[in-house]
Formats: structure tokens, sequence, C-alpha cells
């Protein structure tokens, strides 16, 4: 669902970015105040399989469309809401930035409509209150699915809003909202599914890392805290660097709906403002769309995954041991 820069004006995509800055800055706040050294592994970990994870793209049968994990709601039910948004920075800015993956311009978009609701609505409405009297493998899974479901609906109602502030005629409303919101309703159940199956294995390895749980589920865990970061960590380069080779091929939600609403799933924005950005990230992305530069190659794909996970990893463990050093001057 990332935004290219072509669907949103420069008024929109700032007004969106001044928003994912608020919130940011909040959470910036949050964090120090927590001051938790735990996390700072915990953020570089889970940031690296998220950003693995959203490599994955699953084919929604009967639809000739696709889907990916978003990972705000995973990362919050770990990390709490303010790290997991800032972790989901981290992965939405790589990606921008380094594999062209969703517009520069559109970046506060995409920020707010794939990180916002499912670190904060997500996790404080839903995950929160189901868990506060203690956490089981069902209310996992019901929060989970419910969690993904709703933010997900939220994230594709808000492309659509800022696709029609933003005057883009080939994408009118009430057609481009019936195509965006049924289909990423089928996204959003198959990553509740993905989100509870990652949280129950962690639920049973060491609970202790799930945010907002009951405390007596805190004292026991199959696996030490280093054996289970490890393993996740392990998942994220077997996801990035393997398991993104049979990725579906098949558009993703926001193109599937494009196609269907405007004919096609590329629209043309032109405007100093627009070349700029294009002009940084043409600059600045070495694997632009997760391969080798002129090259079809496999392997692409490969050091694509295993490079961003590494970034994304190295730069959440970066933000959250920066926040813990300025808390404690």
């Amino acid at each position: 669902m990332h935004m290219a820069d072509a669907l949103v004006i420069p008024a929109v995509a700032g007004t969106m970015y001044l928003a994912s800055s608020a919130a940011a800055g909040v959470s910036v706040h949050k964090v120090k105040l927590e001051n938790d050294p735990g996390k700072i592994p915990a953020m570089g970990v889970m940031g690296a399989f998220v950003f693995a994870a959203q490599m994955i793209n699953f084919t929604i049968p009967g639809t000739g469309s696709s889907g990916h994990l978003c990972g705000g709601l995973l990362l919050s039910a770990i990390l709490g809401p303010y790290a997991g948004f800032l972790s989901m920075i981290g992965v939405l800015l790589t990606q921008c930035l380094f594999f062209a993956d969703g517009g520069l311009l559109a970046l506060g978009c995409n920020i707010w409509n794939m990180a916002f609701y499912g670190c904060f609505v997500g996790a404080l409405l839903i995950w929160e209150p189901m868990m506060r009297g203690g956490a089981s493998k069902k209310k996992i899974l019901a929060a989970s699915v419910l969690g993904s479901v709703l933010t997900l609906q939220m994230g594709a109602f808000s492309v659509v809003l800022e696709t029609t502030l933003s005057g883009i005629t080939e994408l009118p409303f009430g057609a481009f909202v019936m195509a965006m919101q049924p289909i990423h309703l089928a996204i959003g159940l198959v990553e509740g599914l993905i989100t509870a199956a990652v949280l129950c294995f962690i639920y049973d390895a060491r609970p202790e890392l799930l945010w907002g749980i009951g405390g007596e589920e805190k004292a026991e865990g199959r696996l030490t805290l280093g054996r289970t970061l490890v393993l996740l960590g392990g998942g994220a380069a077997l996801i990035a660097g393997v398991l993104s080779l049979f990725a579906s091929a098949l558009p993703d939600g926001l193109e599937w709906a494009m196609e269907r609403t405007a004919g096609t799933s590329e629209l043309a924005g032109s405007g100093a403002v627009y070349e700029a950005a294009e002009g940084i990230q043409s600059t600045l992305s070495f694997l632009p769309d997760y391969a080798f530069k002129g090259s079809e190659s496999a392997a692409g794909t490969t050091v694509s995954g295993l490079v961003g996970a590494l970034i994304v990893g190295v730069l959440c463990f970066l933000i959250a041991a920066a926040l813990r050093r300025r808390r404690r001057v």
C-alpha cells in the first residue's frame, strides 16, 4: 500500500508529513520516558523482521491481486505503540530512500496510512484492552485479526481520502473506495493470521517480550530472551534472503484498485517538487525495486532483502540506543 508521489499534491503531502512528524515527536518523548534497555535489541530485530516480511507478497485467491504485511500492530504488540511507530518509520524510510518503494513526497502519507493506525489504533484500542486481564493464544488470535483488519481498512480509506483531496480525477472517490476497501479486507485477514502466528510463537518462547499482557504470563518461557531474538533475527534473514524469491508477482492491493478504477497502476506527477523528490530517490536508491539496476537477476532480490533488513535493524537499534542515552544524561 505504498503510495507513489503522483497520488498526492504537495499541500496534502506536507500536511501528512506534519501529522506523521507530530506522532513521531510524541513517540520519541514516550520512549525516552520509558527508558527500557530491553527494547534496544528488540527494536533492531523486529524492525528487520518486519522489513523482511513486507517483501513477501501473498496472493489473494480469485482476485488477481496480492498483499503484504504492514506490521504496525505486530511491532507494537512487542515494543509498545511508541517504539513500534518509530521502528515502522525506520522500515518505511529505508524502503523509500534506498529501494524507491513508495514516493519521497508521499512518505508522510505512507507513514500515517501504514504505521499510525496499526501502532496506535491497533495497539492502544484493541491489543492492550484485550490483553489487560491476561493473554492467551485465542485472545492473541482475535486481537491480531481484528486489529489488522480494522487498521488496514483505515489505512486504505486514508489513501482514498488523500487522493481525493489531491484532486486525482483518474481515481474518483466512489469507484476508488469500492475497489480499495474489499481487497484490503482480504489482505487484513491474512495479515492478522500472520501476526497471530508470530505473536503466539513469542508467547510460547518468551512472553515477557509481549507488551501490555498480564503479569503472570511474563514469568515463564520455553526459550531464553537471547535465543528468542536470535531465532527472530534468523527468521528475518531467511525471509529476506530466500523466501522473498517466491513472493507473488501480482499487483498489490493499491495497484490492483488503481487498475480497476483508472485502468493503470502508474500515474504521472509533473512539477518541480515531483522532479526534486524523484531526483533524490534516484540518487539514493542503490537497489531500486529490490533489484540490481538494469538486471533481472534473482540475486538482486536476495541481496536487497538481506541488505535492507540489516539497514533497518541497525537504524532501529541506533534510534533506541540514542533515546536511552539522552534519557540518562
